[in-house]
């Protein structure tokens, strides 16, 4: 059983929420998971916090308080009958060694044992190795947590959420440190703009909705974007060409559909049968895709069709700020201690210091 798994057992059962501390506890007494590095419980807690921040509404869990966690309740039902279902009403789980972490979980694992302080990336992966949290049979695994770094932090950036690492010169990684409360704040405000963009767009007249993919293709990089003509386009919209590098041009034929119920499998055929030399089709929707729809798709003995559905166009929209702008705050913590430390055990530390006594 891996790590996640473990914690979602012990969620399951507790009657209430629990901590890092106390998920580990149990999950040790339970011998569901067995650790392997030397801080556990960070271990316990960067994988709950990455879970919620980073998956939102699909995570299995979700923060009820600060460093307090639970199950989601339609979660813990759906858990409860498959448990009983699997194995004749008692669970049974299998214990497991510890589960290696992606290359990204690793440098947070490895970041958070030394307080969040500044590393190079090559240390931190040679920290991993050493702890076994990343198993890899590539020559350069330095590398790749880097590169994996600065994709990730580009990656949430783009979709407005916070970061989970900061960057400076000569390869240096440090923590975001941003307190999960903010990161819950700041995930929650952008999830309610992003809403609010595709709620803008599915009222949007049918010209005006072609107009905004328009414009979002021309955004992200597309060149020679047009409208055809209204009439006998076979149900393709926009045309354009999506440029790679200055190497790769692709010829796409887009269908924008203002739909409130999923896309189904016809019309993915509709688009596919409107393709004209070396194109390959693209469908915007404010909607989703149904489950053939995405399967005619894929299928490999016909043209590309690829899909957009509302959830990424509303995240596209907001990246290219249409409709919404991005708005960047300095955050302030208090350190503990600092260069001018007289200063601080004359001022706020002896103030702490008499609060402690009092």
């Amino acid at each position: 059983m891996n790590l996640l798994d473990a914690i979602h057992t012990v969620l399951n059962e507790a009657t209430q929420p629990l901590g890092p501390s106390e998920i580990l506890a149990r999950i040790i007494a339970k011998k569901l998971w067995v650790p392997r590095g030397k801080t556990p419980k960070a271990t316990v807690s960067n994988y709950l916090s990455h879970e919620v921040s980073q998956k939102g509404g699909s995570s299995r869990f979700q923060r009820v308080g600060r460093g307090r966690y639970a199950i989601k309740k339609d979660r813990r039902r759906a858990s409860s009958q498959q448990g009983r279902r699997a194995s004749g009403g008692r669970e049974k789980v299998p214990v497991q060694e510890q589960t290696p972490m992606s290359f990204l979980d690793a440098a947070e694992h490895v970041l958070r044992q030394r307080s969040g302080a500044m590393m190079n990336y090559r240390k931190i992966t040679e920290c991993a190795i050493s702890e076994d949290l990343i198993r890899t049979e590539g020559k350069t695994p330095e590398l790749t947590l880097y590169s994996a770094v600065i994709t990730d932090v580009r990656r949430l950036e783009e979709q407005g959420k916070a970061p989970r690492f900061i960057r400076s010169k000569g390869g240096m990684i440090g923590l975001a440190q941003v307190p999960d409360d903010v990161c819950h704040l700041i995930d929650k405000r952008n999830s309610e703009v992003r809403t609010r963009l595709l709620e803008r767009a599915k009222k949007a007249s049918p010209d005006d909705f072609e107009g905004l993919i328009e414009a979002l293709l021309t955004a992200i990089g597309f060149i020679d974007v047009e409208r055809t003509p209204p009439r006998n386009d076979g149900g393709i919209d926009v045309r354009g060409t999506l440029v790679a590098g200055d190497v790769v041009n692709v010829r796409m034929a887009v269908q924008a559909k203002r739909w409130q119920t999923n896309v189904t499998a016809p019309a993915v055929q509709q688009v596919r049968g409107s393709l004209g030399a070396h194109e390959q089709g693209l469908i915007i929707t404010t909607s989703d895709f149904s489950k053939g729809a995405r399967e005619e798709a894929r299928r490999a003995d016909a043209a590309p069709v690829a899909l957009m559905n509302g959830e990424r166009l509303a995240t596209l929209l907001a990246r290219y700020e249409m409709g919404a702008q991005r708005d960047q705050q300095v955050l302030l913590t208090l350190a503990m201690s600092g260069g001018a430390g007289s200063w601080w055990e004359s001022a706020g530390g002896s103030e702490m210091a008499g609060a402690a006594r009092g």
